[in-house]
Formats: structure tokens, sequence, C-alpha cells
């Protein structure tokens, strides 16, 4: 296939004017009008690229938004751009319905996941950009527990925090890990995709909500029958849901999920809380039976160089007492016996902030600011933990 440059114009031209046979297979191509500013988004590593009518093209770096030096949009050629990147099927929806979500691929290794919606009857866009490159567990300084989670054949593993605090990257550290060192067959149903698999021992099937299944409640529906050995449930949004993913643990399965709650006993309360009344005392004990572990993770700033954030982390694995406790309704007693069994792989945020301020990365302000009890890391820093009612 020919592709019209503005070189070989004049030669089309001149072929139509004398007569002369045309290649069939010309077609006027060229390099979409958008591809400059996803260059700009890879090219700055940054998270998101946001344009709007009347600003300039806007950046995600590091969690904030940067504007370019570039100038502010008129409505017809942001309209004009966007609709470039469209198929014919797109456009009519699009048009018909003010709003549309698609992936965009910009070459082999970058990707993004576009949305394109009118606001104040103009054209806006937000897209994604899907991380081709997954860190590895020691450039994002996971502590060893969490490649040993990753090991494990099967159970519920639950990586929680606030928006903004590195869960999927962690958790696409250890699918990672599992697709380097484990044949088996990983599906994911993700909302968006944050990280590209490339099949390595293992194989990995990829389903975005919005494009490759319409929802989260339709990809658990037809999990089982496409062979899983480990899934990842991009987040734990209802009952159906967890019961879902309990059920595929409790199976055989190795289930990994994400929710939004600051440690491991609260997120076994905001799981519990998503189901009725009269099922959570049945919900409890499968919980117990299913779980495997849990993490809970913000990120920090770093003193370390050329490292701008850093997780703290709370490992909880469920051990035996563990899982006795929350099959009892005791998560109260759950963080001393994190605190007690740090030689089995656990770890609380306070011993966690601790060792960071001590090794040098970072710093104790910093420290106070993201510390559940402040008393507590104090004491911690001057070599006294508590467990329980007792003393370390």
């Amino acid at each position: 296939m020919r592709v019209i440059e503005p070189s070989n114009i004049l030669e089309i031209m001149t072929q139509m004017a004398t007569g002369q046979p045309l290649d069939t297979h010309v077609r006027i191509d060229h390099e979409p009008a958008l591809n400059r500013f996803f260059k700009a988004a890879i090219k700055t590593q940054a998270s998101d690229l946001h344009l709007k009518v009347g600003q300039p093209a806007k950046l995600r770096l590091r969690g904030s938004l940067k504007t370019t030096t570039g100038d502010p949009f008129t409505a017809e050629e942001l309209e004009e751009m966007v609709l470039e990147i469209m198929s014919p099927e797109q456009k009519d929806y699009f048009l018909s319905h003010g709003t549309l979500d698609f992936a965009y691929e910009y070459d082999k290794e970058n990707r993004f996941r576009v949305n394109v919606f009118r606001q104040r009857s103009v054209v806006s866009l937000a897209a994604r950009r899907v991380n081709s490159t997954v860190p590895s567990t020691d450039k994002l300084g996971l502590p060893a527990s969490i490649l040993d989670i990753a090991k494990s054949p099967n159970g519920l593993v639950l990586v929680v925090g606030p928006t903004g605090s590195g869960k999927s990257t962690t958790i696409a550290a250890m699918l990672d890990f599992v697709n380097k060192n484990r044949a088996c067959h990983i599906v994911t149903l993700e909302d968006p995709i944050e990280y590209l698999y490339q099949d390595q021992k293992a194989i990995v099937s990829q389903r975005e909500i919005g494009l490759d299944v319409a929802n989260f409640e339709e990809g658990l529906m037809y999990l089982m029958r496409q062979d899983p050995d480990v899934v990842l449930i991009g987040e734990m949004r209802d009952f159906k849901t967890v019961t879902a993913a309990m059920r595929a643990a409790e199976t055989g399965h190795l289930v990994f999920g994400t929710l939004h709650s600051s440690s491991a006993s609260q997120a076994i309360h905001r799981i519990l809380d998503l189901f009725p009344q009269d099922e959570r005392e049945l919900a409890r004990q499968a919980l117990a039976m299913a779980l495997q572990a849990i993490v809970a993770q913000v990120l920090v700033p770093c003193l370390k160089e050329g490292v701008e954030r850093i997780p703290v982390m709370e490992v909880m694995l469920a051990n035996g007492t563990i899982k006795k406790l929350i099959s009892e309704g005791r998560e109260g007693d759950i963080q001393g016996v994190i605190r007690s069994c740090e030689r089995e792989g656990m770890q609380d945020f306070t011993g966690n902030l601790s060792k960071m301020v001590l090794d040098g990365t970072i710093d104790p302000k910093v420290a106070m600011d993201f510390a559940p009890n402040k008393e507590e890391l104090k004491m911690a820093m001057k070599g006294i933990r508590t467990v329980s009612s007792g003393i370390m």
C-alpha cells in the first residue's frame, strides 16, 4: 500500500490529468495530529493527558497536572483531531451519546485508554497511559514477603490503600513475578488496564471493563470458563464481586484484588459491610477460609536520590491465628498479631516507618505525618515496641 506524502501529491495529480491508471491501493494517510500529544505523554512518563477547549494540553506528572507550552485549543481544532482517531462506528456512537471509551495504540509498546466527552457542548479528552514496563519489587522497595505472597498457589490477596497509593503497581509487580516464574493462565478484569503484560512462562489475558467486557459482573460470570489459575479483579466494589473472588480462592485459584482502606483490619470491616446484614456471618467465615494476605500501603516522600516516593506497608499474612480472629469477629486483636509475627514476614505501618527513618530512607517529620499513632512511632524509633498489652 502506497501512502501519499506531500512529495508525491504532484505525481498523483499528473497521473489523473494525463489519464494514466492510478494505483487502486493508494490512500491519503498521515500521522494523526493527536500523536504529538501522546508522544509528549510517553516521553515525560506522564500518567494522563488532558485536552480541553480554551486550554493548552495538560499532563499529569507524579500526581499533579502540568500545563504544556502549546497554544490553547479551539473547539473546531480539538473536535477535528479527536474524530480523526475514531473509526466510523466510534464516531457514530460518540455523536449520538456524547461520550466514548476506546483504546488507542500509539505503537506496539505504548497504548492509551481514551475517554472523549462533551462538556458545555464542546469536546474534551482524557487519556490514561498504559504502562508497558512493570517495575520489579526491588525497584519499588517492597519487602521480601511480597514475593512470598505471589508464590502462593491459591487464596485471596488484597492490596488496600487510598487513591494514588500505588496499589495497582504493587499488584502488577506480583503478577509480573508470577508471569515469569509459573506456567499458568492469568486472567485480569481491570478498569482501566494500567500495565500491559507480555506472555512469559505464563499466558496473560487482560480484559478491560467497558472495552472488552461490559462490566465486572459480566466478566466474573464467564471467568471460570476461561480456565484461569491466577485472577486479578481490579476493585472489590460490591458483595457480588467479593463473593466471586472468595469462591474462586476457595476452589484453588490465586485471586488478587484492591480495596480502598487504610489498614488490614479496616479492610476486613469494609468487605463485611458490603454484605447484607443477614449474610455477614456466613461471609465472615468464608473470608477467614479464603484469605491469604492483606497488604495495606501508602506512598511517602523518599530521601534516596532518584526515588521520589516509596511505599510504606502493613503486611498481614492469614496464618492460623489471624483466621481464628477473623472468624470470631476479633479484628481489633489483629494489629497485635501482626507485630508479634514479624519473623513470619508480617509488618505494621509503625514498624515500617520506624525502620525507614532509622536507615535514612524517609525524613522523621514525614514519618510523623503518616504515622497512624505518633506516640507509638516515637517509642518504636527508641527501640520500644508495644504488642497488644505487652512490651516487645
